[in-house]
């Protein structure tokens, strides 16, 4: 049996505390030693592992190269992941499924739309020509084209409508605007798309 005198205070520690002290003690090196938290993926780890920071730019001239490095490597990126279709590179226009959708309908099929610079070009070359034949049958060309195309653009529209409809039933859609959104992709030359098609022709979207 041990005596404590009056004032002084027991310095063996309770099991309670030392268990709890042992408790944080192994937490904070746990903590500290990395453990206790998720691993990092492999791409945040390898994105941490590309050495030391650059030395900071000694001249103006310098400093402005590497503005330009940096605004062009931030270019190209936003080019390619637009090209891709990534909504994160997207302008406000061309984001969400609904207009991805009414962009794979327009590439799955072969519009006529597509052709209307080449036809365009033709009859713009052929009022240059002095034969008054050439300007009246490039006139009808143009003509009879634009009837093609109005067609063909009703006959798209109401596919459009109609898949944007059956895949995205329980939405309110602006019909005349996605319409219009398709048309107007259908009137480019295919390899001329941004963004740059992802269904081959014939593809049942």
């Amino acid at each position: 049996m041990k005596l404590r005198l009056p004032g002084r205070r027991d310095s063996t520690p309770t099991p309670d505390a030392t268990s709890g002290d042992d408790g944080e003690l192994t937490a904070q090196l746990m903590k500290s030693g990395g453990k206790g938290r998720p691993t990092p993926r492999r791409a945040e780890a390898q994105g941490r592992r590309q050495g030391p920071p650059p030395p900071p730019p000694t001249t103006r001239k310098e400093a402005y190269r590497r503005m330009r490095e940096q605004q062009a490597a931030r270019r190209a990126e936003t080019r390619q992941g637009a090209a891709r279709g990534d909504d994160a590179y997207l302008p406000a226009r061309d984001r969400g499924p609904v207009r991805k959708l009414v962009r794979d309908v327009v590439d799955s099929r072969r519009n006529v739309g597509s052709l209307f610079l080449a036809v365009a070009a033709v009859a713009l070359i052929g009022t240059f020509v002095p034969s008054l034949a050439v300007k009246t049958y490039s006139s009808f060309v143009l003509f009879g084209f634009f009837l093609v195309l109005i067609v063909d653009s009703v006959v798209l529209g109401r596919k459009i409508k109609s898949a944007v409809t059956a895949r995205f039933p329980d939405e309110d859609h602006k019909m005349k605007g996605l319409v219009w959104y398709g048309i107007s992709r259908s009137t480019m030359i295919r390899r001329w798309r941004f963004p740059k098609p992802e269904v081959p022709l014939g593809a049942n979207v």
